[in-house]
């Protein structure tokens, strides 16, 4: 599987306006080489240098396996088009919220999961609620880390 994203590459600069500095809106994504028999897809954004441990910047699930990304902007809604659900995440908002590092640069993680079954789950799942769903049924995955620095 491959993820990346046209705002920045794999291990670069996340560009402001995705951040708490600028717009906050969702980074663009790409996906490619979707493996056969996947059935959906979700992402997890972290930070693992997060002073208090690792923070959960945005999780999103039930993501049709035929789309090809996720654009720009996404809303900061529980349900979306083509069922797709958001979860929460740290800052305890349902959606995306962007790098907001309280100092120095830090790693965003980006990880993308094929999974072999819709996750026809509610909205509003904490990243340990997604993963212990998806156990046990993921194909695959890919990754996609951004550096931000405040």
């Amino acid at each position: 599987m491959i993820l990346t994203s046209p705002a920045f590459e794999n291990g670069g600069l996340i560009p402001p306006k995705y951040t708490c500095d600028g717009a906050d809106v969702s980074i663009p994504l790409l996906f490619g080489d979707i493996p056969e028999g996947t059935e959906s897809l979700a992402l997890i954004m972290d930070d693992p240098d997060a002073p208090m441990g690792i923070f959960v910047h945005w999780v999103i699930y039930n993501i049709p396996a035929d789309m090809t990304g996720l654009p720009e902007g996404i809303p900061k809604e529980p349900y979306l088009e083509n069922g797709i659900r958001q979860g929460l995440n740290s800052f305890k908002t349902i959606g995306y919220g962007g790098p907001c590092p309280p100092d120095g640069a830090h790693r965003y993680m980006f990880k993308l999961y094929a999974l072999d079954m819709p996750l026809e789950m509610d909205a509003g799942m904490t990243k340990h609620q997604l993963l212990s769903v998806m156990d046990g049924h993921v194909l695959d995955g890919a990754g996609l880390m951004g550096i931000y620095e405040r």
